[in-house]
């Protein structure tokens, strides 16, 4: 068995009075990958940011060890201590500025969540490339942008010479993370953090993006920590797995015994949480079956400025689909395939080019005044990102209660905070909670005080637009059975786009696959999932991580 390239031990971190990490311990050995899971809150990003020395949480103390073993051929430097006897390397725990500098980004690479943020919006990517291999390696600008154009070429992304000089807005979001890979593995890292790399991203890109870093590791035998909240997703990247609950390490063993033999119950209890693909049926759905929602033609461009002139994407082209009262339309479709934008028309976000929706009998996109804003009571939307959905200001009673003034659905202030507490309880959450802000509540709870802001409008309609995306597992799983009880009490009707095909065959009764702004297949969901009829379909379903990890066989 070979040295670790990264060894940590009895990690420890605290802010104030408060443990946030307690005494976790792990190795990871070169060409090995090891996962680190748990829900949001666990500790998983603080403890890997606090091993590597990113940690920069004020008033945050960090204590333990976490040693970096030095490059091959290097002298190395004194044994360190809590290392072990013997032990050459870097310890990053404490470490000065200047040696961290030195570590992060030559020995250490990293790959977070987010490549929108990550990058650089002002600098071409061949200069966010370039500039470690110059601070690094002591290259030339010249020699950088080389080297720049062969990691690109290496992740991946098409025309890279043409991409050098272009800006990470120019890139979808699963290119942009494909440059992060590249800025991470420039330097050759010995150990690559890989921080939820694939979270945001859909099931064909996230496949992608796991089979372009497994096969890099290999190449280049890189040892890589990888954060995540997805078992299935773990399953098929690591070697090795580590669970952390509220900052404790409750479990750590091969992924394999894990998963077949979870020891501790809140491992079971992830393993459970997760959708699985041919294991979930639809709730069962209000009786009536007649339309409420019908779309016809309809046809989404916009206009775009390139260096050869101006131009336009065509973002929805001529689709047509209908939603039954009481049941549940799941859309799906890779990024940019058009699921956002018809979720954008429905709520007036966006005006189409052509095309007919109709609600029940009225004319959506041929409302103005008065009769518009009786409309939009009609149908309410649920946004991915609660955090960015919710005023940060306000008390969350504050944003229920928007909608139940300005259309006048309660009277007086008992009046609206009576109902303000009933939509809590709706959604399974105290009324005493309408003073909290929404920092003050988890991912989970905040989508519920969005869930609780829709129904104020008391609606027919409701657009789920990656509503569930960003949520732990677990916590996943509790919001789609509030969302089915929902549904089943109140006869909602759903219009649901995800990116994860497990999620949207547990909750749909029809199905909807969009590309590149068409419609490629529509139907039941048994049906569908059971029985796909176009390979783009297919190539969705066999995307998706198989419940077993890699290279497991399957029990007897």
């Amino acid at each position: 068995m070979s040295a670790p390239v990264l060894a940590v031990q009895d990690l420890r971190v605290s802010i104030g009075t408060a443990e946030i990490v307690r005494g976790v311990s792990f190795a990871v050995e070169p060409g090995q990958t090891l996962g680190i899971v748990g829900e949001s809150g666990s500790g998983k990003s603080m403890t890997v940011l606090a091993a590597t020395g990113l940690l920069d949480a004020p008033g945050a103390v960090v204590t333990g060890s976490s040693v970096l073993a030095p490059a091959p051929g290097a002298a190395g430097s004194p044994a360190v201590a809590g290392a072990g006897a013997g032990t050459t390397g870097t310890q990053l725990v404490g470490a000065s500025a200047r040696t961290l500098r030195r570590v992060h980004g030559d020995r250490v690479g990293f790959v977070f969540q987010d490549p929108s943020t990550s990058l650089n919006p002002v600098l071409p990517l061949g200069r966010q490339i370039g500039e470690s291999l110059e601070a690094h390696r002591g290259m030339t600008p010249r020699q950088a942008r080389t080297r720049a154009l062969e990691l690109l070429e290496a992740v991946g992304i098409p025309e890279p010479a043409a991409r050098l000089d272009a800006y990470p807005h120019q890139l979808s979001g699963g290119q942009r993370q494909r440059v992060m890979i590249a800025v991470a593995l420039a330097c050759d890292p010995a150990l690559l953090i890989a921080d939820e790399p694939t979270t945001a991203l859909d099931v064909t890109t996230q496949a992608q993006i796991v089979a372009l870093v497994q096969a890099l590791q290999h190449d280049r035998g890189t040892a890589v920590v990888w954060i995540s909240h997805d078992l299935g997703l773990i399953g098929q990247v690591a070697d090795d797995v580590t669970v952390l609950r509220a900052g404790e390490q409750v479990e750590s063993r091969p992924v394999l015994d894990l998963v077949d033999r979870p020891q501790h119950a809140y491992t079971r209890e992830l393993l459970a949480a997760r959708p699985l693909l041919g294991q979930s049926h639809p709730a069962p759905a209000y009786p009536a079956a007649a339309p409420l929602l019908t779309v016809e033609g309809l046809d989404v461009r916009f206009p775009v400025v390139t260096p050869t002139g101006r131009t336009h994407v065509h973002a929805v082209d001529d689709v047509s689909f209908t939603v039954r009262r009481g049941h549940t339309l799941g859309v799906v479709g890779e990024s940019g395939s058009g699921k956002s934008t018809i979720a954008h028309v429905l709520t007036g976000l966006v005006a189409p080019r052509a095309g007919r929706v109709d609600l029940d009998g009225v004319d959506v996109l041929g409302q103005r005044g008065a009769a518009l804003k009786a409309l939009r009571r009609r149908i309410a939307m649920v946004f991915q990102d609660p955090f960015s959905s919710l005023n940060g200001r306000s008390t969350v009673g504050t944003s229920i209660a928007e909608p139940l003034q300005v259309h006048g659905l309660a009277r007086g202030r008992d009046g609206v905070r009576r109902r303000v507490g009933e939509l809590l309880e709706l959604v399974d959450l105290p009324a005493g909670w309408a003073d909290r802000y929404p920092h003050e509540l988890s991912g989970g709870q905040r989508q519920r005080v969005s869930i609780a802001r829709a129904l104020a409008l008391e609606p027919e309609l409701v657009v789920l637009d990656e509503s569930t995306a960003s949520l732990d597992v677990s916590i996943q799983a509790r919001v789609l059975e509030l969302l089915a009880r929902l549904q089943a009490e109140l006869g909602l009707t759903y219009l649901f786009i995800a990116h994860d095909l497990a999620v949207v065959e547990r909750v749909s009764h029809d199905v909807l696959v969009l590309q590149r702004g068409r419609v490629v297949e529509q139907g039941p969901a048994r049906q569908l999932f059971a029985d796909p009829r176009e390979p783009y379909t297919r190539a969705l379903l066999a995307a998706i991580p198989p419940v077993r990890p890699r290279g497991a066989p399957e029990p007897a």
